[in-house]
C-alpha cells in the first residue's frame, strides 16, 4: 500500500498551517516541519505531527525524513518580503535557496520520497500589462522571485537526474483567512493586512507606494486568490504528481485590482474612511501582476470559489477583528 504521509515545511505559516488542517481533512499523515521563526505553534492543526527544527539543521532534517515513508514533501518554508529581499538579497539566497531548498531536495530524494509540491510566486515572471499564463517571459525584478525561480531550476534538474515528480505553483497574491487562520506576519508587508491595521487602530494611515505606474489610476495593480483556493490546488496537484513527472501552474483569479480599489473595497467592508497618503515606489515592485490560470483550470478541473475581491477582504477582516494581534490575541 502506497504510504499516504506526507512532509509539509513551513506548516506553522499563513499558507502552509492552511495546507496542512486541508491534508488531515483528506485522510493524509501530516508532518510539520518548521523552526517557528516567523510561524506560529498555534496555527498547527490538532493531528498532525510536529518537528521543531530549521532546515538549515541537516541532522534534523536527515532524521526527520528518514522517520517514515514519505510520499510527498510540500515546501512553504521561506523568506517572503520582496522588498526585504532587494535590502538584503544574501539573506534571501542562503535562506531560501541553499539553508532551506537544496539540502530539503536532496535529503527528500536519498530519503525514497518522489514527489514534491513548491509553493512558488508570480514574481517569478517579467511584468507585462496583459494577464500571465506559464510560457510568459521570465524576469524576476526581486530578489525575492529570483530565489523561487532558481528553486524550480533546482526542481528541474533533479527531476532530469534523479527522476524526481514536481509542481511548481506559481501564486499571485495570496490573501483572505479561514476560521481560526489568517496572516500573523512578524513584519507585515501585505496590503491587504497592513489596510486592515488602520481600522483596528495599529496604524493611522495607510500608504500607497507609487502613484505613477502605467495602470489606470496610477497604482500597481495585482491579482488575489483566497488561501483556501490556492490549498485546493495543492492537493490536486499532489494527486496529478502520481503520473505526471512535472507541473507548473499559475494560481489566481484572472483580475487585478489596484491598490486604490483595495483600499476602497476594505472601506466599504470595514465601514472605516481608511486614510491614504502617496509615498515613492519602492524598489522591485513591478507595475501590475495579473494571473491566466487557464492550464491548471482545464489540466486539474480547478476552480476558484472565493474570487471575489471584497469576499477575500470579508474574510481577512474577521480574522484580524477576531485576533488584532495574530495568534497572540
Amino acid at each position: 500500500m502506497t504510504s499516504q504521509a506526507v512532509f509539509v515545511t513551513g506548516g506553522a505559516g499563513y499558507i502552509g498551517s492552511v495546507a496542512v488542517d486541508a491534508l488531515l481533512q483528506a485522510g493524509y499523515q501530516v508532518t510539520v516541519y518548521d523552526s517557528l521563526v516567523t510561524g506560529h505553534r498555534q496555527a498547527i492543526p490538532a493531528g498532525a505531527e510536529f518537528i521543531q527544527a530549521d532546515l538549515a539543521d541537516e541532522t534534523a532534517l536527515r532524521q526527520a525524513l528518514a522517520a517514515r515513508e514519505y510520499l510527498a514533501v510540500l515546501h512553504f518554508a521561506a523568506f517572503i518580503q520582496a522588498g526585504e529581499s532587494m535590502q538584503r538579497p544574501g539573506m534571501y539566497f542562503t535562506n531560501n535557496v541553499s539553508n532551506n531548498s537544496i539540502r530539503l531536495i536532496e535529503t527528500a530524494v536519498e530519503s525514497g520520497v518522489r514527489r514534491f509540491v513548491l509553493s512558488s510566486t508570480a514574481a517569478v515572471y517579467a511584468p507585462r500589462d496583459e494577464p500571465l499564463d506559464e510560457d510568459a517571459p521570465l524576469g524576476p525584478t526581486n530578489v525575492y522571485g529570483q530565489t523561487k525561480l532558481m528553486i524550480e531550476q533546482i526542481l528541474e534538474w533533479y527531476r532530469l537526474t534523479r527522476g524526481l515528480h514536481y509542481a511548481a505553483l506559481r501564486y499571485f497574491n495570496a490573501a483572505g483567512a479561514m476560521p481560526g487562520r489568517g496572516e500573523a506576519h512578524p513584519s507585515e508587508s501585505h496590503l491587504i493586512p497592513l489596510v486592515l491595521q488602520v481600522p483596528l487602530g495599529q496604524r493611522e494611515k495607510i500608504y500607497i507606494f507609487g502613484d505613477d505606474y502605467p495602470t489606470p489610476d496610477g497604482t500597481a495593480v495585482r491579482d488575489y486568490i483566497h488561501i483556501a483556493d490556492l490549498v485546493e490546488a495543492h492537493l490536486l496537484a499532489l494527486k496529478a504528481l502520481a503520473t505526471r513527472d512535472k507541473l507548473i501552474y499559475n494560481l489566481g483569479n484572472g483580475v487585478g485590482y489596484s491598490v486604490r480599489e483595495v483600499i476602497e473595497t476594505a472601506r466599504e467592508v470595514t465601514g472605516h474612511p481608511i486614510p491614504a497618503e502617496v509615498a515613492p515606489r519602492r524598489a522591485g515592485d513591478p507595475s501590475r501582476l495579473v494571473a491566466s490560470s487557464e492550464r491548471i483550470r482545464r489540466e486539474l478541473e480547478w476552480q476558484p470559489r472565493i474570487p471575489a475581491l471584497r469576499d477575500i477582504i470579508a474574510s481577512a477582516w474577521e480574522w484580524h477583528r477576531t485576533h488584532p494581534y495574530g495568534y497572540e490575541s
